[in-house]
């Protein structure tokens, strides 16, 4: 018999393919334009991003809305309003966009009182000369770029905090999830974004590795894109997706790509768990899990609209 953390220790790199499956094994190619996205809710933001790719528009586009969808929800208690606040109880938002045709990210860390993050790291792409903005300075420029301050800690994130400011055990509770997604257009454009509201009842003023350029989310508009998840203090150390696209421009598919860029990081003695999606240039997909006993995630094109569960 083996306990619950053994069994998942020795689940090291596990990676995955959708290429030839199904409708694309008679087609015996991807098609574009085509969007990945991390978790189950992933498919509802999938669905955003699709009415947006199904008629022509941008990948930067999709993204920006696909992550709103999820960033807006109140019951996802890991990413947005309604996310689980920091260990005094204060809700603080990270994230990234970068958009492949001028290679170009914006990025925003502990975000307070603005609700959708992915598209303040929006405007800090293309309204400044700057890349990362950060805390209450990233909040005022939020108000100026035109965005509401509201409470983001929900009635329901609030009781799960007080419960665990009540329990003497509660700095095992810590957890937390992302919505990663990467999207090709039909003119072959990339862009990648993720969005969370971080480690729940995280040290006040803890960044992760999400809204990290290279960590979080990555493209290259010659090669594809990655967006992960996980452990973001130990994932932002090896910047697996930035890796893993690098990866890809050497030849290796989405899927080889995301594994070899995960097992840097057992490779190195860590523990952590973590994931990976990613999508290259032509639209092919694919996955790899670190140490999690499985990784669902959506995918999206003219052929599929599926939540894989990656085992």
């Amino acid at each position: 018999m083996i306990n619950r953390r053994k069994f998942l220790e020795g689940m090291v790199v596990v990676a995955g393919s959708f290429v030839g499956r199904r409708a694309w094994a008679q087609e015996g190619k991807p098609t574009l334009p085509a969007v990945i996205s991390t978790w189950e809710y992933g498919q509802k933001a999938n669905a955003v991003a699709w009415e947006i790719l199904s008629k022509g528009g941008s990948s930067l586009d999709a993204v920006e809305k696909g992550i709103n969808r999820a960033e807006l929800d109140p019951e996802n208690d890991s990413v947005g309003y309604g996310g689980l606040p920091n260990e005094d109880g204060e809700v603080t938002l990270d994230a990234v966009i970068m958009h492949g045709p001028p290679h170009a990210a914006g990025a925003v860390g502990c975000l307070k009182r603005i609700k959708p993050a992915i598209s303040v790291a929006r405007k800090v792409m293309e309204k400044t000369k700057h890349t990362f903005l950060v805390g209450e300075d990233a909040t005022r420029f939020a108000v100026k770029m035109g965005f509401k301050e509201e409470d983001l800690l929900t009635e329901k994130a609030k009781k799960t905090w007080e419960s665990w400011k009540a329990d003497p055990k509660r700095n095992s509770y810590w957890s937390h999830d992302t919505i990663g997604m990467v999207a090709v257009d039909a003119k072959g454009d990339v862009t990648a974004g993720c969005s969370t509201s971080g480690l729940s009842f995280k040290v006040a003023g803890r960044v992760g590795d999400s809204p990290i350029i290279g960590s979080g989310a990555y493209c290259d508009n010659d090669i594809g894109g990655a967006a992960a998840t996980g452990n973001g203090d130990v994932m932002m150390r090896f910047c697996p997706a930035l890796v893993a696209v690098e990866l890809m421009r050497q030849g290796k598919s989405p899927s080889e790509a995301c594994a070899a860029s995960l097992a840097r990081i057992s490779g190195k003695g860590y523990e952590a768990g973590g994931a990976l999606v990613a999508i290259s240039k032509k639209g092919d997909f694919g996955y790899a899990r670190l140490r999690y006993a499985d990784f669902p995630h959506a995918v999206r094109n003219a052929q599929m609209d599926e939540i894989r569960k990656g085992r």
